[in-house]
């Protein structure tokens, strides 16, 4: 057995946040040890970038069109551009500490290595909560996107509500999916990725000349910001749900190979090619119909674009690309939710029985299991707008927390701190990161951070009546 797979979390004294070397890890090898402790690293850089890009693209083209449009008109083109250069801020301070420590949990692991413990279990915590509020919202658009395949394909359901039914149904596969390995889902993620990419820019591509004037008369543009400077900055924290994605490739940092080369590569790459196809959208979809007219559609609103461009076939292609969308989308989250809540469990901020290993697949079955159940629940509820902002809210104070944690570890710069990729000028882009995801907060609406800031306070409740109790005792 190598000195990397005898580590584990008991190597971490995380009262001092210091973790073990990480720098000088095997990359390649895999990592489940016979107590099943750690996981395999099986997913490449086009698995990462996948994984990224399979998140982000969901929820921005295929459920926020309409939302976005209604509440800023064109100028929603302009809330995803600031989304994504947020997400980039982000994402820079991000790769940095995951190629220090490339663990599972991401900004949970980064965070209570850099903070300290209480920081790090309320993030922790509230973003396996929030992982759960981001998969619900992706299967809840799973479920709208299968009604109106079956809508279009003439198959009445009558007064029978659908969309629910099949978003549960099909969360409780993609569960199993997981379940029986993180490869299997790796290669959904891959293939799934490849046909959306192939099906949108064909779709952008001719939208993008249509609404020119190359395939016929060219777009009146309507006033670019029709209701004002103040939308474009609500809006931005509604849609900021599409940029989630990057994040889940730190959370599964401990599954990537090659860590150092890779982690970055797979976040900041995912961040650009999404937030060129979502601005590249809004262009598309506000030039084919009015704000207010794509507002009505709602949550398909792009399927009614397409079917102005080609007729059904366009609707159908759109409708196969939306499925494949919320599918990778609600896959990724759930795998990253997995991971998230193994992390924790390692540390004993939750009954560590959750961080078992199932040694036939390399899979942790139980936290799986704890993704998978509260999905299933948020499911139920159906509210895409609320489900959305909570999941932002609570990642946004992960991202704000995360770029404090790099300026904090690059003051003290311990000794075993060693990153593959270091950020120029660190102290600007981990600044603008942290105030800005923190600043988008204030443009949610109440009831969302009402429920985020609830989350986060019952999670530091937890920390102090349970998970300070069970690391004390495992100190002593």
């Amino acid at each position: 057995m190598s000195d990397y797979e005898r580590v584990s979390s008991a190597d971490v004294d995380t009262h001092t946040g210091e973790p073990p070397p990480v720098a000088a890890l095997p990359e390649d090898e895999a990592t489940v040890t016979e107590a099943g402790t750690e996981l395999e690293r099986t997913i490449g850089l086009s698995g990462g970038i996948a994984i990224g890009v399979g998140t982000m693209i969901g929820a921005g083209i295929f459920i926020f069109p309409g939302l976005a449009a209604g509440g800023a008109g064109p100028a929603a083109a302009a809330s995803f551009a600031l989304g994504a250069l947020i997400a980039l801020f982000v994402a820079l301070p991000a790769s940095e500490l995951a190629t220090a420590m490339p663990k599972s949990g991401g900004g949970y692991y980064f965070i209570s290595r850099a903070l300290g413990a209480l920081p790090g279990a309320v993030v922790g915590i509230s973003i396996w909560l929030g992982l759960v509020f981001a998969t619900a919202f992706y299967l809840v658009g799973f479920g709208s996107y299968a009604a109106a395949v079956l809508a279009e394909a003439g198959i009445s359901t009558g007064a029978v509500p659908v969309v629910v039914p099949l978003g549960l149904l099909f969360g409780a596969f993609l569960t199993g999916l997981n379940l029986f390995g993180t490869e299997n889902a790796a290669t959904l993620q891959n293939y799934v990725v490849g046909l959306l990419l192939t099906i949108l820019v064909f779709f952008l591509g001719y939208g993008g000349l249509d609404a020119l004037g190359v395939f016929g008369r060219a777009s009146t543009p309507e006033t670019f910001a029709p209701f004002g400077p103040l939308p474009v900055f609500t809006t931005a924290a509604l849609v900021f749900t599409s940029y989630l994605g990057f994040a889940q490739v730190a959370t599964v940092a401990g599954d990537i190979k090659r860590p150092g080369r890779n982690l970055p590569l797979a976040m900041v790459a995912s961040v650009l090619i999404v937030g060129v196809l979502y601005v590249a959208t809004i262009f598309v979809a506000t030039s084919a119909f009015g704000s207010a007219t794509l507002a009505s559609f709602g949550e398909t609103a792009i399927v009614e674009v397409a079917r102005s461009f080609v007729g059904t076939g366009g609707a159908i292609a759109i409708l196969l690309a939306g499925l494949l969308a919320t599918i990778s989308s609600a896959n990724a989250s759930i795998l990253s939710t997995s991971r998230a809540v193994f992390a924790v469990s390692k540390d004993g901020l939750i009954p560590r029985f959750a961080s078992r290993m199932n040694l036939r697949y390399g899979t942790p079955h139980v936290a799986l299991a704890m993704a998978g159940g509260p999905v299933l629940v948020l499911v139920a509820l159906g509210e895409v707008e609320v489900l959305a902002e909570v999941a932002s809210f609570l990642h946004l104070v992960m991202y704000s927390l995360m770029c404090v944690a790099l300026l904090a570890i690059r003051r003290d710069e311990p000794e075993w701190y060693d990153p593959a990729f270091r950020v120029p000028a660190h102290r600007l882009v981990a600044g603008l990161g942290a105030v800005a995801s923190a600043g988008l907060i204030l443009f949610m609406q109440p009831l969302s951070q009402i429920v985020g800031l609830a989350i986060m306070l019952a999670s530091a409740g937890w920390y102090r009546y349970y998970a300070n109790d069970v690391q004390l005792k495992g100190a002593l």
